[in-house]
């Protein structure tokens, strides 16, 4: 499990597998107990992205 930290967001990833050149597994966002499964990195990414920019609006 790794952890990310970036303005009070925390993550960690839990890569349960690896197929097809890329991970699925889990991502949680630690302040607001809530988990969400993916199935590349890519969109692993795009999670992180869109709740980075749910709770910082007009911070690009």
């Amino acid at each position: 499990m790794s952890a990310i930290k970036k303005d009070n967001c925390r993550f960690y990833v839990d890569i349960r597998d690896r197929q097809n050149a890329t991970w699925q597994g889990t991502v949680t966002w630690v302040g607001e107990n809530k988990t969400e499964s993916f199935r590349s990195a890519l969109e692993l990414l795009k999670l992180i992205e869109s709740t980075m920019t749910a709770e910082q609006p007009g911070k690009n």
